[in-house]
């Protein structure tokens, strides 16, 4: 197996859930398929979703929860 990489699509502030009391969308080690959001990205008050992208195995996050990020950088990977 191999790791893919999943990047966030724009710069900002990284949440794995969808409301501060709200279970994150997806937790380290679950399966996900590439539909499946795994988190939103906030720009200015807009919140964009975040889709895996590819399906796989074993959901590794790089990033916590409320971090932000960089267009580009990679905010999980997945066994695949």
């Amino acid at each position: 197996m191999s790791k893919i990489e999943i990047r966030s699509p724009l710069p900002g502030t990284f949440y794995r859930a969808s409301a501060p009391d709200s279970p994150p969308f997806k937790a380290d080690g679950d399966d996900v398929t590439e539909a499946e959001t795994i988190g939103v990205i906030e720009v200015m008050k807009t919140f964009q979703e975040v889709p895996a992208g590819v399906s796989g195995k074993a959901i590794t996050f790089l990033v916590d929860n409320e971090e932000p990020v960089m267009a580009g950088q990679v905010i999980a990977e997945v066994e695949a």
